[in-house]
């Protein structure tokens, strides 16, 4: 997927004047949200499971290596075959050494964020080999020819009339007259064509939300049964995951599935998780012929041993984002590359670079939310902050906005200067409001009053309010 974090600022703009998203994405922010509460509440030791689900990701992050050599030996042991990926490039070429020994002309493809990361539908289609997503967001926006605007809900930025329109434009087989006005029809639609797609795929491509060193299996969740498919029906697989996936344990997947899915979408289980071990083994009814894992670098062990370190725990819920203010104004093409809101504000920077995506570090209002509902308690609001600060010292933020930190800064180093200032600006402002008690319009406000009134200052500031009591909390 072709960055474009670096327009991120005219992205935002558009997305806040397209009616139709503003309007999906009100729906959306009722929806997801208010299920992981309602999950959690019904669980009293949610949070025990939660700090248990920490401490596994701790524990891997520290001893990664032998994870991961773990898991290959037992992969190799199944009879599947691990290929180590340095970065995108190696891993879209072995993707493709694997698919041309197959012979393959169709590849069905499960949901997969990495998959997006390396953009292997567009470098496959370039060679030949039709892909074909099967989840039914990331068909819906593969018609569109659009990337995914979600972790978990990849076409929730669109509506029932623009999915209908996909689908006209498409499904040339159905009559042009047909009625797509309920979901349902359209999702029949969409499985009456996938079911062909399935049973025809010369290679099947999936992700994995756990890889096991114990016993080398993968482990997929989904709520369609999709990555099932994939997996079973073509005579080749291949997975394609990056490195923090590993855990140790079955037992510490376990774990893991009980804070992912109350997490994600509000369930104590998704409808289908699966594990599966290498290849079709004797006897067995189903199953690839060949089981390959490709596990993706691409600047993940750059992360290791980092104030970034934290956020190799990420399990890839959603949680975060379901619950930012900024991502609930703007939706997630906005942001410009693969991963979206708090998850994607950190790493987008620390995959393709502050120079590309350093607007994003500052989407952010800091409210904390985004750490307070991380089932592995990731600390999203400092490592914004620390991108913050490194674009400063790097000399990437703006000149406006480094000289507006460094005048703050000379004040705030002067206590006595700083509250003078304070009183008189407060003081000047609200007489500039006089009876009207906000602004439409205000000089280095605009940001601001552009879509919103600025409340005029009223009353003590904090710092006078705060001597008044006495420097003490209440």
């Amino acid at each position: 997927m072709e960055s474009t974090a670096h327009n991120f600022v005219q992205n935002a703009r558009d997305a806040i004047d397209n009616p139709t998203l503003q309007d999906a994405l009100s729906r959306f922010d009722k929806g997801l949200s208010v299920k992981r509460k309602l999950a959690v509440e019904r669980l009293p030791e949610f949070d025990e499971l939660r700090h248990a689900a920490r401490d596994i990701k701790d524990h891997v992050l520290e001893n990664l290596d032998y994870y991961l050599e773990r898991f290959e030996q037992k992969v190799t042991e199944s009879g599947g075959q691990v290929h180590w990926c340095a970065d995108a490039e190696e891993a879209r070429r072995a993707v493709l050494k694997i698919c041309r020994d197959a012979g393959a002309r169709t590849v069905t493809k499960a949901k997969s964020m990495i998959g997006e990361e390396i953009a292997i539908n567009d470098f496959l289609e370039r060679q030949g080999i039709r892909p074909v997503e099967t989840d039914l967001g990331e068909y819906i926006i593969q018609l569109r020819k659009e990337p995914p605007s979600h972790i978990i809900a990849p076409a929730v930025h669109l509506s029932k009339e623009q999915v209908a329109d996909a689908f006209r434009e498409h499904h040339k087989q159905f009559p042009e007259a047909r009625s797509l006005e309920e979901p349902k029809v359209m999702l029949e639609e969409a499985r009456s064509v996938l079911r062909g797609e399935f049973l025809g795929a010369d290679v099947g491509i999936t992700g994995a939300n756990m890889l096991i060193a114990e016993t080398g299996s993968i482990a997929l969740v989904t709520n369609e049964g999709n990555a099932d498919l994939t997996q079973t029906l073509p005579r080749v697989q291949i997975v394609i995951a990056s490195l923090e996936k590993v855990v140790p344990t079955l037992e510490d997947a376990s774990t893991i599935l009980r804070v992912l899915a109350r997490s994600a979408t509000g369930q104590e289980l998704s409808v289908y998780t699966t594990f599966t071990t290498g290849p079709r083994r004797p006897g067995d009814l189903d199953g690839p012929e060949e089981f390959h894992v490709l596990l993706l670098d691409n600047g993940r062990t750059k992360m290791l041993g980092s104030e970034f370190h934290e956020m190799l725990r990420c399990i890839r819920c959603g949680a975060c984002i379901n619950h930012c203010p900024v991502y609930g104004a703007i939706g997630g093409h906005a942001y410009g590359w693969v991963y979206s809101g708090p998850v994607g504000a950190v790493l987008i920077p620390n995959l393709i670079g502050d120079e590309e995506a350093g607007h994003l570090p500052n989407a952010s209002t800091l409210c904390g939310r985004c750490e307070e509902v991380c089932p592995m308690g990731i600390p999203l609001p400092r490592m914004l902050r620390q991108l913050r600060e490194r674009q400063y010292e790097h000399g990437l933020m703006p000149r406006s906005v480094r000289s507006g930190l460094k005048g703050w800064a000379f004040l705030a180093r002067r206590p006595g200067l700083y509250q003078l200032v304070t009183r008189i600006g407060v003081t000047v402002i609200g007489a500039l409001a006089r009876n009207r008690g906000r602004f439409t319009r205000l000089p280095f406000a605009g940001g601001w009053t552009k879509s919103r009134d600025l409340p005029a200052p009223q009353g003590r500031t904090f710092q006078q309010l705060w001597s008044a009591r006495g420097g003490q909390r209440q």
